[in-house]
């Protein structure tokens, strides 16, 4: 009996002992994820498209995966369910951003409301958002601005009926003069240089297109801080030469607009949203009082989450469309039924064209824009679906990835509006299954502003004319190869031919 108590024993110890030798006390239960190499970490992993590298990898290790690029800890999610734990179980500890070079060098010192971290000042940045500059009554009174350009964009469409044109042109204009009367007052841009204005339509969207490349780059620096003065890749020389680039635009703005607040003086009354912030600048009951440098950051902010996301999200739709003639003649027959022939697609349409809007949310779910979620940061160590996530993790919300889960949805690789016919979800942040917009505090404060325009100018791409690819091409030739960025679009522009399906008054 005693012999026993002794094996018993010794067999307690040594189970002991081997939790002890393999699970340390105060060890932290990471979540699955590759080994990392010395110094770079997991990076070596990452190829020229880290959304889909970071989706492979997902397909071994799970939907909530751990890696390390150089020093510095990441967790990636890949599911909705995951998802909802950092945006709104835990959305308080992942609300900040990271330090990055992209923040401080293009955003102000992380003075936009993209790029702040959580605290009193991206606070008030957001309620100013949501309150004052994307209001339904500001919105409202600006449509008209909407409706101008709109008529200009099919106009100009209509007088290249049966030419091969890059849609992405037309759109990135129509989106940057809508955004630039709404916000700037008018257009700080012309067509060629014949015109006396401070720069092109050429040059603007050349500064935005590095923008969004500059603020979604692996910069070497921000994953090993102590390599960072090197500038390896040269990223943070080319956003010091863009910030002053902006910034040299930004004072001609905030110039012209202070001229007519003092020439008005009392009588001022804001007509955009840069008389706006202005106005604010001068509000003593502001918690954190706003400066020129805040009022250029969330300019910033204004135009660039304005005009590039919602440009490729139609870019992406088409290419779709032109892909299926049958989904193109089911959205145009809606629009016949539903507009008629004599009229255009107006913003009050839109709850009567579900099929267009699923079209849009399809486009949303297969090509998201936002491929990850600007990154999330925690502030203090959590559990999340019973793992550790550690203070000072970044985190990033693989919307690509999400949109491909076999779990949540059927054939997940193929683009079919119909999913979304009847369906409940939609694209604000209550659905974590499709987040072209993000959820929780961090959500963009300029959704509505971008649904707006998004399904308007969808819906009249498509009732305005018919469309067809240029030459001998086929369906099978339109690429749809991705560019990554901090928003993600076809590698190679999409390019085809208008042919005008209405009475030509319509286009004058």
């Amino acid at each position: 009996m005693e012999s026993l108590s002794w094996v018993v024993l010794a067999t307690v110890i040594s189970l002991l002992m081997f939790k002890l030798l393999n699970h340390p006390p105060g060890r932290k239960k990471l979540p699955p994820g590759p080994r990392p190499w010395p110094l770079i970490g997991n990076l070596n992993l990452m190829g020229p498209l880290p959304h889909q590298s970071l989706h492979e990898l997902s397909q071994t290790y799970g939907k909530l995966m751990y890696l390390k690029f150089g020093s510095t800890p990441v967790v990636v999610a890949s599911s909705p369910e995951m998802a909802k734990e950092f945006l709104r179980t835990h959305d308080r500890i992942f609300a900040s951003r990271p330090t990055t070079a992209a923040g401080k060098h293009t955003a102000y010192n992380y003075q936009n409301i993209t790029w702040a971290p959580y605290g009193p000042y991206w606070s008030q940045g957001r309620k100013l958002f949501f309150n004052e500059l994307f209001s339904s009554s500001r919105l409202a009174s600006s449509e008209y601005i909407r409706v101008e350009e709109r008529q200009a964009f099919l106009s100009g469409l209509h007088a290249r009926s049966g030419d091969p044109v890059v849609l992405r042109d037309h759109i990135v204009y129509m989106n940057l003069s809508v955004i630039s009367r709404i916000v700037l007052g008018r257009k700080y841009f012309s067509k060629s240089t014949d015109e006396k204005e401070i720069m092109t339509f050429d040059e603007f969207k050349e500064m935005l297109d590095e923008l969004f490349l500059l603020l979604g780059v692996l910069n070497v620096g921000d994953w090993i801080p102590w390599l960072g003065f090197l500038d390896l890749q040269g990223y943070v020389k080319r956003m010091k030469a863009l910030f002053k680039t902006f910034d040299r635009f930004y004072d001609h703005v905030l110039a012209e607009h202070r001229a007519r607040m003092d020439a008005e003086g009392e009588g001022f009354v804001a007509k955009d949203m840069v008389d706006v912030l202005l106005k604010l600048t001068e509000d003593p009951n502001l918690e954190v009082k706003l400066d020129n440098e805040c009022v250029k950051a969330l300019i910033q902010d204004l135009i660039a989450g304005g005009i590039d996301t919602s440009s490729k999200t139609l870019e992406w739709a088409m290419s779709e469309l032109i892909k299926q003639p049958l989904l193109m003649k089911k959205a145009t027959d809606e629009l016949d039924r539903v507009i008629g022939r004599d009229r255009w697609v107006q913003e009050t349409d839109h709850p009567n064209l579900p099929f267009i809007d699923s079209v849009l949310k399809e486009t949303m779910r297969l090509h998201p824009v936002v491929v990850f979620l600007a990154p999330h940061f925690a502030t203090q160590d959590c559990k999340v679906a019973g793992y550790d996530i550690l203070k000072n993790t970044t985190v990033f919300i693989n919307t690509w990835s999400m949109g491909r889960d076999s779990d949540t949805w059927a054939d997940p690789f193929s683009f079919r509006p119909e999913r979304f016919m009847g369906s409940s979800i939609d694209v604000k942040g209550n659905h974590f299954e499709l987040l072209p917009f993000g959820s929780g505090r961090r959500i963009c404060p300029g959704y509505s502003l971008g649904l707006k325009i998004l399904r308007t100018t969808l819906g009249n791409l498509l009732h305005g004319f018919n469309w067809s690819l240029p030459g001998n091409m086929k369906i099978e030739d339109v690429d749809m190869e991705e560019e990554f960025g901090l928003t993600t679009y076809r590698k190679s522009p999409l390019v085809v031919v208008p042919e005008a399906r209405l009475a030509t008054h319509l286009y004058k």
